[in-house]
């Protein structure tokens, strides 16, 4: 088995707020991975005294938790009892019902003798390559339906369409949001390689069109996490006219994940 994954932020003076790791139990029996992209309010934190990244820490270390150690439970009852205990380490002191509450978007797969799981909230995504090279991508694609402006850098707009009926979820405060994720599972042995990516590193297929989900992968594959991420960072830089980018930040934090079984 080859397991990678890299993670750069999109400036220095900045952390990153992108979390990510691997689990592979003591026993040998499988394994899983959990990715997650913080989202940055537009204006510094609203109603948490907590930055982003200490967030995004939490959620993922009880993620990572337990995926290695509690196969009785779905992914979406993992992801459930994460984000409560998450709330939970800062109820007390943090307004946790403002809209802006530090919040991530989330991909988890986890892998047994036999299955492939997963799950995916929000814009991160997760590639699945067959054995005969076909890559499927497990995308969570609300935020691609909204209507044009709907997310709009104004409090009321925000708070008619982000973890709302008819918009989008993310993981911030209210353990119920896991049933809104896309789930799924394959047999193992129809999976050849997996990797999973936040929407900085996606930009390589999503907003330059380098190529389709599949030669990301291959891409993965050849260069690794670290080569993707340079890549992507080489067509930022390029991008001077903004022909591309547009009105998005030049960088943004970039985070993959290998893993061929």
């Amino acid at each position: 088995m080859r397991i990678e994954l890299a993670s750069a932020p999109g400036s220095p003076e900045r952390p990153n707020e992108d979390w990510t790791s691997t689990i592979l139990p003591a026993s040998g029996q499988g394994g899983a991975l959990v990715l997650l992209d913080g989202v940055t309010p537009p204006q510094g934190n609203v109603g948490c005294v907590h930055p982003v990244p200490w967030f995004t820490a939490r959620l993922g270390g009880a993620l990572a938790e337990l995926s290695g150690s509690r196969r009785d439970l779905t992914l979406t009852e993992i992801l459930s009892e994460s984000i409560r205990r998450t709330a939970d380490a800062h109820r007390s002191t943090c307004d946790l019902s403002h809209v802006r509450t530090p919040q991530a978007t989330v991909v988890l797969a986890r892998w047994g003798e036999h299955t492939v799981e997963y799950l995916v909230l929000s814009d991160s995504v997760l590639l699945l390559e067959a054995a005969d090279g076909t890559v499927r991508p497990v995308l969570d694609d609300r935020l691609d339906r909204l209507p044009p402006g709907s997310l709009a850098s104004d409090a009321i707009a925000d708070a008619q369409v982000r973890n709302k009926e008819g918009g989008f979820f993310t993981a911030a405060a209210d353990p119920s949001v896991a049933s809104r994720s896309v789930t799924g599972e394959v047999p193992l042995a129809e999976v050849r390689s997996l990797a999973a990516l936040t929407d900085g590193a996606g930009r390589w297929a999503e907003t330059f069109r380098e190529g389709d989900w599949a030669a990301a992968l291959g891409l993965l594959r050849k260069v690794g996490p670290q080569g993707l991420i340079d890549r992507v960072r080489e067509l930022e830089n390029a991008d001077t006219d903004r022909a591309y980018l547009r009105r998005g930040k030049t960088h943004d934090d970039a985070t993959a994940v290998f893993v061929e079984f």
